[in-house]
């Protein structure tokens, strides 16, 4: 038993010290709360104070910020009351020199109606004493005051029309020399600066062989390979006695060109029979389309002209096998392209489009289906179609006075169209209607009265009118030349200008015996 008693002492000592721990601890706990809560309680009542400082402060700021907007609002009623004073002042004065001026216009009616009363009586008074002296004019004369206005109002006219063709005469003379002057400087240097050949073209191609013998080869057993030849070609072949040729007959110049190219491949080859024939008439079309696109293609490199459409190239190049009045349609249009050029030049205008309106000017003359439609104005929907531009395709419709000229190219292609076309050599015209034009140059002349005989001279660019001098003065015979030129242009057509020369001579005769 003694050895345990030492242990439960242990034991007894290790239990209080243990709760003697735990109670020191609580207390120590509970001390450190209450020091927490107190400090916690302090913190909260410096930002209760800082709270209520912060808040002290936004009220006042915000008394301050309203204070000054209502000063500032004060001060514009302020502002605009003064305004409002001002202009009710400015009415005032107005209404006061509103009032001032009526009592002055009042005062100046008054004064107006016055001085028209005194009018009315002078003019009545006028008028009296215009009335007595024109009855008096008219006892001394003899004549009415109408009678005699109508008289000289007659003399006045005889005199104004003598004058005035005098003076229209010297005006034109005046401009013909000064105007006409760079005109013709312009165009005579335009034609020397191109140079282009004359080609006459026919309805007819004769192909030349080596002798007779072939003739029969080509007619065939029964005429077969020339029927087939003409059905293939679409032209007529003409086999007659001329040593040494065949004549191709035909309107269009690309199916004769077809018909003479397949005609040389087939002597040249020496078969010729109706398969061989539909066999190189379909060759010799495919190279001629190809070489009519080729011409078309070096004729615009040619000019400088680029960007074509693909469409237009093969119709300049079908010009090559197109005449107008004989004339050379490819050549025609080159050289009015290249006269364009030069005249644009000479007035300041641009160069390329001039040129290029000047070549495509004519395309209305080669489409392929030939609508029934005035060349110019099919060329100019042709050249809408393919995107030109629309200088260029108001150029090519005017050219011929179908649509009106909106554009300076316009008249520069139509004068050198002109020149190309009239230009000695260059057109062919038939007799009968070169007789039947100066014919009627001749008759239109002699339609008035006063001419006695006509003579048109110089292939129809002259006309020469000689009138009676009894009949006709001087002045009347310078009013006649006018009238005719005028009359000459609203009903004829005619390349160039015409001149009228209208002569006037008196004879005195008296015989000796």
């Amino acid at each position: 038993m003694e050895p345990l008693i030492p242990v439960l002492v242990g034991i007894l000592a290790l239990a209080a010290g243990f709760f003697i721990g735990i109670f020191r601890s609580k207390s120590n706990a509970r001390s450190k709360a209450n020091e927490i809560i107190n400090e916690a309680n302090r913190e909260a009542e410096v930002l209760k104070q800082q709270k209520m400082l912060e808040a002290k402060e936004h009220e006042m700021k915000i008394k301050n910020e309203a204070e000054k907007e209502a000063s500032q609002r004060h001060q514009k009623f302020q502002a605009t009351e003064a305004r409002l004073k001002q202009r009710e002042l400015q009415l005032n004065q107005q209404q006061s020199e509103i009032a001032r001026r009526r009592n002055e216009i009042e005062t100046l009616k008054v004064n107006v109606d016055n001085q028209q009363l005194l009018l009315d009586a002078k003019n009545a008074e006028v008028e009296k004493l215009h009335r007595e002296a024109l009855d008096k004019l008219e006892h001394l004369s003899g004549l009415t005051a109408d009678e005699a206005r109508e008289r000289l109002v007659e003399s006045l006219k005889d005199e104004a029309k003598t004058a005035a063709a005098g003076y229209i005469n010297d005006i034109m003379d005046d401009a013909r020399m000064t105007a006409s002057k760079e005109a013709k400087r312009i165009v005579v240097q335009s034609i020397q600066r191109v140079a282009t050949e004359t080609a006459v073209e026919n309805s007819v191609t004769v192909f030349h062989i080596d002798n007779d013998e072939i003739k029969g080869r080509i007619i065939g057993r029964e005429g077969r390979n020339i029927r087939a030849l003409e059905a293939a070609t679409g032209i007529e072949i003409i086999v007659d006695d001329t040593p040494e040729a065949i004549v191709l007959s035909g309107f269009d110049p690309v199916r004769r060109e077809i018909a003479r190219l397949a005609l040389h491949q087939l002597v040249a080859d020496g078969r010729i029979h109706p398969a061989r024939i539909e066999e190189v008439v379909a060759k010799v079309r495919k190279q001629v389309e190809e070489e009519i696109i080729e011409t078309g293609k070096r004729t615009a490199i040619d000019l400088g002209i680029h960007g074509l459409h693909p469409e237009l190239i093969r119709m300049i190049g079908r010009m090559k096998y197109r005449s107008s009045y004989g004339q050379n349609l490819l050549q025609h249009s080159r050289e009015t392209a290249n006269l364009c050029a030069v005249m644009a030049s000479e007035l300041g205008l641009n160069p390329k489009k001039a040129r290029r309106a000047g070549l495509l000017h004519d395309i209305g003359k080669v489409p392929d289906d030939e609508p029934e439609l005035p060349h110019a104005l099919l060329g100019m929907k042709l050249a809408e179609k393919y995107k030109e531009k629309p200088d260029i395709c108001n150029a090519i419709g005017a050219h011929h006075d179908e649509v009106e000229q909106t554009s300076l190219i316009a008249p520069i292609v139509q004068v050198c169209d002109a020149i190309s076309g009239a230009r000695p050599g260059a057109r062919r015209e038939i007799v009968e209607a070169y007789i039947k034009r100066l014919h009627d140059l001749e008759q239109l002349a002699l339609s008035y009265p006063g001419v006695i005989k006509t003579y048109a001279i110089q292939a129809g660019r002259e006309l020469r009118v000689i009138v009676g001098a009894e009949k006709i003065n001087d002045a009347e015979a310078e009013k006649l030349s006018g009238e005719i030129a005028r009359k000459i242009q609203d009903e004829m057509t005619y390349p160039g200008q015409v001149k009228i020369t209208v002569i006037r001579e008196t004879r005195a005769v008296s015989f000796a015996k």
